[in-house]
């Protein structure tokens, strides 16, 4: 009986095929660029003139006079791009060993974040962030707010086809540092306008991995110090009281 070597060419050729397309067609399929969903937290305040909150006061009263109610969401709506962050590890050489380098880690290092955003015919989304930047910095006084009065957080998810989330990072103690200028021509008539904002921000933290991560062991030392003294405390309550 004569081989079909054609057939089994083809078969093999199927077969890998299906293989390499398998993580394309399960369920939970392939992260797309275009999937997903930005959150601003504006600055809640807790210091400045007036007491407690008056910054809070300050910055809705100058978004719902000047811009209107509702912007942050409208802002958010309007992102059309925009950067998961980047992270990395700093080293330092270890100098007390002999041969190759040894690098050890001392902490992290943050990557600057920008997006940029759909411009209504009022500008609303730019006068947002120029707000924003108002808090921390006074263009006609030169006066410099307080940190915790201008500093918020920008929640970043990605979203797969039915608008689960999937993966989220948050930018803390986040503000814009740059807005982009916005080039004007008779000769593009179709074209919306944009601004693209830089973000500066401490640190960002991960919505959903991170947040199933073990305690430090610190945290857990604790904790079973503190069980082992409830159960010697409880021991020593007569069954009388601990039923009351």
């Amino acid at each position: 009986m004569a081989l079909d070597f054609g057939s089994l060419i083809e078969a093999g050729s199927a077969a890998v095929l299906n293989e390499l397309l398998a993580p394309l067609r399960d369920d939970d399929g392939m992260a797309l660029p275009s999937r997903y969903e930005v959150r601003f937290l504006p600055p809640s305040g807790s210091r400045g003139v007036g007491g407690t909150g008056a910054s809070q006061n300050l910055f809705s009263k100058i978004l719902f006079e000047d811009i209107g109610g509702g912007i942050t969401k409208d802002v958010a709506f309007q992102c059309n791009a925009i950067t998961l962050p980047s992270r990395g590890l700093t080293t330092v050489p270890d100098e007390t060993i002999y041969g190759p380098a040894r690098h050890l880690v001392q902490g992290y290092v943050f990557g600057d974040v920008s997006a940029s955003f759909y411009l209504h015919n009022d500008l609303r989304e730019k006068k947002f962030f120029e707000t924003w930047q108002r808090i921390a910095f006074n263009p006609l006084t030169f006066a410099m707010g307080y940190y915790d009065d201008y500093v918020g957080s920008v929640q970043i998810y990605t979203l797969d086809q039915q608008n689960n989330r999937r993966y989220g990072v948050e930018l803390v103690e986040a503000f814009p540092e740059t807005i982009s200028e916005q080039a004007l021509s008779a000769n593009i008539a179709t074209d919306v306008l944009q601004v693209a904002v830089g973000f500066k921000y401490r640190y960002w933290k991960n919505l959903t991995d991170e947040a199933n991560l073990p305690k430090p062991l610190l945290d857990r030392l604790q904790n079973v110090l503190g069980n082992q003294v409830e159960r010697k405390l409880l021991s020593r309550i007569p069954k009388v009281l601990s039923r009351l």
